[in-house]
């Protein structure tokens, strides 16, 4: 808490009473200042259909406030400004034998916790058109992308540079040296990688992204985890406007990883693309895609949305070892029908050729097993598995309650035993209602 203190403090010394005077017209530190909270009720039920847990059933259900902060820039050459974001999380269901489900942190008795909360804050600098962020933010980029996906944003913590001074261009670079979890209260050097565990280790990030409204248009990135793998991240898509109402988009994504330095994880050498294309008429869409990985070791990544791909969805990521995946996707917003603020989505991905079993010995994707005296790869060989999503969501368009939203979402994922995941249902009930304090 001392360090969030700080960096509000640093802030404020920096705002002379005459900086803080400045007008709307002028704007400044006051000026461009806004204050928005979000309640979000969140009901998640897990139903584990696998039979190899100790727990089948997990289910959990809380209530969300998420405050952010933002100031505007002092005036001056040297703009100074604050984001500042603050939550509580309040258990209404969850007690012992089906807590889990990842909305609520756990006791040391496995029960969900009664409430949680807590706030951090990042200084801002901003020369002509870059800014300098410190702090605890949240951060989305292709290589390192805090989830919101729960309860509770992911945050990091470290410093962000975001550079708009070359026309259609965005320059972006970061370290980040801790990370909070969605259902965690304080930050820890863990950013929660999907394969070995990144505990007392630090990303950096570096990259280029196309902002114009060309239809041609691109990104370019590359990231370090310490002492584990180095990443290459390169986008291309592509947007063809047909006619008044239908357009085809076309989009690619190429991720190559290699491990590095000590190599934690294990030697890495992956390679992992995808391509989409998604086809709107009116207010329908039609959405085909197609994902491979090229290597003996799953994609990995850190941070909760960290993986651009197309078949990365709900539950299921469809990165494993040699995997390649097909996804069928359908859209609808009901607006023609009569119901304006209703969207509806389904989409189904299937995966196969999954291999883990030339993944390196002693590694994280194949490590001993004491019981058995063998090494034991996570994916074995010919794991094969499919997801299905079903999503509607409906805004309020007008009255007292307008921007009032209702999300419905049910997935459900089955595999055999070589892919590595649970055969499980899942439903989702989030409620949200944004409420703009100060503008």
């Amino acid at each position: 808490m001392a360090s969030r203190l700080s960096v509000l403090t640093l802030a404020l010394v920096a705002i002379s009473p005459d900086l803080m005077a400045a007008t709307d017209d002028e704007h400044g530190f006051l000026a461009d200042t806004s204050l928005d909270v979000l309640s979000r009720n969140f009901f998640l039920q897990n139903d584990y259909r696998t039979g190899q847990r100790d727990q089948s059933y997990r289910q959990e259900w809380a209530q969300g406030f998420i405050a952010n902060l933002h100031s505007g820039f002092t005036q001056g050459t040297l703009g100074v400004g604050v984001d500042a974001h603050g939550f509580y999380g309040l258990k209404l269901d969850g007690g012992r034998g089906h807590a889990g489900a990842g909305l609520l942190p756990l006791d040391s008795d496995g029960r969900a916790e009664s409430d949680y909360s807590d706030a951090g804050a990042a200084l801002k600098l901003r020369l002509s058109k870059t800014t300098l962020k410190v702090g605890e933010m949240e951060v989305e980029t292709p290589v390192f992308d805090t989830g919101d996906k729960r309860l509770q944003p992911e945050y990091a913590t470290g410093l962000l540079l975001d550079s708009r001074d070359i026309d259609g261009l965005k320059l972006v670079a970061g370290h980040f040296n801790a990370f909070r979890n969605q259902n965690a209260s304080t930050s820890r050097g863990d950013f929660d990688g999907y394969g070995a565990s990144t505990r007392g280790r630090s990303i950096s990030l570096a990259g280029v992204e196309t902002t114009g409204k060309e239809p041609l248009g691109g990104s370019v990135y590359a990231s370090q985890l310490t002492d584990t793998w180095r990443q290459y991240y390169g986008n291309l898509h592509y947007l063809n406007v047909l006619s008044d109402n239908s357009a085809l988009l076309l989009d690619s994504n190429l991720y190559r990883t290699l491990d590095q330095g000590s190599a934690r994880g294990g030697a890495i050498d992956n390679t992992a693309y995808s391509l989409s294309a998604r086809y709107s008429v009116g207010v329908q869409a039609f959405t085909l895609g197609w994902q491979k990985i090229d290597g003996d070791t799953p994609f990995d990544f850190v941070g909760g949305d960290s993986i651009y791909l197309a078949n990365s969805i709900k539950y299921a990521d469809f990165n494993g070892a040699h995997e390649q995946s097909w996804q069928l996707r359908y859209d609808l917003d009901a607006s023609a029908f009569g119901v304006p603020g209703l969207k509806f989505m389904t989409r189904y991905v299937r995966g196969s050729q999954i291999d883990g079993t030339h993944a390196p010995q002693g590694a994280v994707y194949q490590p001993f097993d004491e019981v058995t005296g063998r090494y034991q790869p996570i994916q074995g060989q010919g794991g094969r598995h499919w997801e299905r999503d079903i999503d509607v969501k409906y805004v309020v368009q007008s009255g007292p309650a307008k921007d009032l939203s209702l999300n419905l979402s049910h997935v459900a994922h089955r595999g055999n035993a070589a892919q590595g995941g649970d055969d499980i249902d899942r439903l989702y009930i989030v409620v949200e209602y944004p409420l703009d304090l100060l503008k």
